[in-house]
């Protein structure tokens, strides 16, 4: 049986960099991979995964009204798949969470989902909170935090580091606009304000 795996963590864990060593094994096997990432975030390049140690390469992009079961069984029909990745799958949409795990019901293909569980206000991204809901299987990635312990916070920064507490729940940035931080440290920073 496929299943659904859903691999989530906050910022700066190498949740890209795991999906691309990902494919790189089922690849070199000789089996056939398709990658995907979110329209929205093209810091790499639109329909590019990237990692910030420098690896990348080329994906689909899927938008808010991308159909995937569609898109991924046209592929399997031409070439079979052995193996789906999605990158950024905290954009995904419910009804995709759901194509997705379609995908691995009716096609018979594993789909590995990387993405954020919380936005900068702790909050579930939708993608993420249906993944946790009905993925087969959860693993969590880990981040620390600059005291050492486990991140499992993203608070976003403004240009002067200061910690931004309100504003869009999706706002593309990297080192630059967000801080993996403890569950500690997030909240004094975050009541510091």
């Amino acid at each position: 049986m496929a299943k659904l795996y859903f691999y989530y963590s906050s910022m700066n864990a190498g949740k890209s960099t795991t999906l691309l060593q990902a494919a790189f094994n089922y690849e070199e096997r000789g089996m056939e991979t398709m990658l995907w990432t979110a329209g929205l975030d093209n810091r790499s390049g639109k329909g590019i995964i990237g990692s910030r140690i420098g690896l990348e390469r080329e994906a689909h992009c899927f938008e808010d009204d991308t159909d995937l079961l569609a898109a991924i069984g046209d592929e399997h029909a031409d070439r079979p798949l052995n193996c789906v990745l999605i990158d950024e799958a905290q954009f995904l949409s419910k009804a995709q969470v759901f194509q997705l795990a379609r995908v691995c019901d009716e096609l018979k293909i594993p789909v590995l989902a990387y993405g954020l569980r919380t936005d900068f206000q702790a909050e579930l991204f939708p993608g993420s909170a249906q993944l946790l809901a009905i993925a087969d299987a959860l693993v969590e990635l880990k981040a620390i935090c600059f005291c050492g312990a486990k991140a499992t916070m993203n608070m976003r920064v403004d240009a002067d580091g200061n910690p931004v507490r309100a504003g869009a729940q999706t706002e593309i940035g990297g080192n630059d606009r967000y801080i993996a931080l403890c569950r500690k440290h997030y909240m004094e920073f975050m009541a510091d304000g």
